[in-house]
């Protein structure tokens, strides 16, 4: 059997139905923006294998600095024991996450990630002897596959099986300057009917609800509303973190600035899973005590894993480096002069950017996971551009290293898709 036979026989994949889509592409090599598949195709990875490898596959710079790691220390138990690249990604992290962000506790991933953001704002309520078992989060947001993740998540496609088992959470609309006074007493409404833990939410852009983007103004006098409730603000940066909306994370858009913040995907630059929440001191403080009961119980076989803390500081000197912000510049100017030809289409509508995620809409009738959408995902791969429609919403979020002609052979399969299906 050759591979592709193989995987059929042996491997379930991830948000696939696999009696509708069968057919798998066996990808061999990576480098910079480029996949190269076993027939030697290549392709550009526009989405930068779901936000993770920012920095580039295969980074030299990143290689080298693991490879180190792993001839010092592979893995070591968290709990009771500490090492040197534990311990410089925290300090490296607090150095340029947003004012406040003191504490940090390492996971897996970005659906643990949240997860334990979740768990903070819940105990943090607990502690304090003021228990709060209601939530707060946007519609159509994700935060994740686990349990609690999914209870913040408004995408019904991934929820419908698990509903009756989510913690409460109360949904919200994004904020504009039209809506923002009913959203605040709504707010109030649900608050009042059973006082909210916490909210969690996508700062700007929520991912997979198809790069859903809204402003930073009203955001923050959303999180300025929910903070003089006590509402605890647990900011997801999973997607949106280490550069990709032109700044290092998109809470520096926003004056008021989270409790807590869920970090991960370009966090260990596409290299190994990991993932981060961190808090304020505030926060930490209401697990500190000589209750044992009220510590944060919550632990990964994984956390801190020496290798994944190598990788993480090695991509934040490069997110740091005049090179790599000079690219992220270039990257955000290609896109700016692409919004502007794709608002003149007449295919096309609500044409959105934010540093190097750009988004639009076809106007095509389009299921999220329907045929039409698999049919333009394959048109895109004959093309050499691998692109992920989120239903009608194609977008481009490329590695930050993505050189001019690899770009535009991302925007002309965009331009050949509208050719084609619309």
């Amino acid at each position: 059997m050759n591979i592709i036979e193989k995987d059929k026989k042996y491997i379930w994949h991830p948000l696939t139905q696999h009696k509708l889509n069968p057919e798998t592409l066996p990808i061999k090599r990576a480098k910079g923006a480029l996949l190269w598949d076993e027939d030697g195709k290549e392709y550009v990875d526009g989405i930068s294998s779901w936000y993770t490898a920012v920095y580039g596959h295969c980074n030299d710079f990143i290689i080298k600095r693991a490879q180190a790691q792993m001839e010092q220390l592979d893995q070591v138990v968290f709990s009771g024991f500490t090492h040197q690249p534990a311990v410089d990604l925290a300090e490296k992290l607090i150095s340029i996450l947003p004012e406040g962000q003191q504490k940090v506790f390492y996971n897996d991933n970005g659906s643990t990630s949240t997860e334990i953001g979740i768990k903070m704002a819940l105990q943090y309520h607990y502690n304090n002897g003021k228990p709060r078992k209601r939530m707060l989060a946007f519609e159509d947001g994700f935060h994740g596959d686990t349990l609690g993740a999914m209870s913040a998540s408004g995408l019904s496609v991934y929820n419908g099986p698990f509903e009756d088992f989510f913690i409460d959470f109360k949904r919200i609309s994004l904020p504009d300057a039209e809506n923002l006074d009913a959203i605040k007493s709504k707010i109030k409404q649900f608050h009042d009917e059973e006082n909210i833990a916490g909210f969690i939410y996508e700062p700007l852009v929520q991912g997979a609800a198809g790069m859903h983007m809204y402003s930073a103004e009203a955001l923050n006098e959303l999180l300025q509303f929910c903070r003089s409730l006590g509402i605890v603000l647990v900011a997801d940066e999973v997607m949106t973190g280490f550069g990709k909306t032109g700044k290092n994370f998109a809470s520096d858009y926003v004056d008021t600035k989270p409790d807590v913040m869920c970090l991960s995907k370009a966090l260990s630059a596409g290299l190994v899973p990991m993932g981060a929440t961190t808090c304020t001191q505030a926060v930490y403080d209401a697990f500190y005590s000589d209750d044992i009961g009220k510590g944060l119980f919550h632990g990964h076989t994984y956390s801190g894993n020496p290798i994944a803390c190598a990788t993480a500081l090695a991509g934040l000197d490069l997110l740091g480096s005049a090179a790599m912000q000079e690219n992220i510049t270039n990257v955000v100017s290609w896109h700016e002069a692409f919004a502007k030809e794709m608002r003149a289409e007449p295919c096309v509508e609500n044409v959105r950017q934010l540093g190097t995620i750009i988004a639009l809409e076809l106007k095509l009738p389009m299921e999220r996971y329907g045929n039409l959408r698999y049919h333009i995902f394959n048109f895109c791969l004959e093309n050499g551009a691998f692109l992920r429609p989120l239903g009608a919403t194609m977008y481009i979020a490329a590695p930050y290293v993505t050189k001019r002609e690899e770009m535009e052979r991302l925007y002309e399969t965009i331009r050949k898709v509208i050719k084609r299906f619309c």
